[in-house]
């Protein structure tokens, strides 16, 4: 039984990112599909401090709600500098620096590591009271941060081809 089940979440999740890949090319003309965009799109420091903020968002504010804390492990300067909306500027004296954006990366994800074990199954299936798209319990927004993850871990490697380096595998 508990094998159908996790093939079932399976199949749902890779349904959901099937709708939303084709939702993501509901606008696009025959020839946006073979351009290729010049400068000014996105870069690597915007990626990584994008994903910063998104997991404080999904695996931390919507697991365990906002904590007075929080501005310690990401400042609300921060999340909205990266959140979603926002435009990557290429300036580097626009953005903060790379160390700093690394060390939010590593400071959200160690805050997450650190609070989602101490969670009750219970509060992880709760529903939440503002469902996403792609997610409507505590849990699923865990599961969404990785996907999210990977969406964004994509555009970097697609970026660092962009700037000459090989693939990493």
């Amino acid at each position: 039984m508990v094998e159908s089940a996790w093939r079932d979440d399976a199949l749902a999740r890779m349904d959901r990112a099937r709708l939303y890949t084709l939702e993501l090319t509901q606008d696009l003309t025959d020839a946006d599909y073979f351009r290729q965009p010049a400068e000014g799109v996105t870069h690597i420091a915007w990626q990584l401090g994008h994903l910063a903020m998104a997991e404080y968002a999904l695996a931390l504010a919507r697991v365990r709600d906002s904590q007075p804390g929080d501005r310690e492990v990401i400042s609300r300067e921060f999340r909205r500098h990266f959140g979603k909306g926002s435009t990557p500027d290429p300036n580097p004296d626009q953005n903060p620096p790379v160390a700093e954006i690394l060390a939010v990366l590593d400071r959200v994800h160690q805050q997450v590591l650190r609070e989602v074990p101490t969670l009750s199954e219970a509060r992880l299936l709760e529903t939440l009271p503002q469902p996403h798209p792609m997610f409507d319990t505590r849990l699923g927004a865990l599961r969404f941060c990785a996907d999210h993850e990977m969406l964004h871990a994509g555009q970097i490697g697609l970026l660092r081809r962009l700037l000459g380096k090989p693939p990493l595998r």
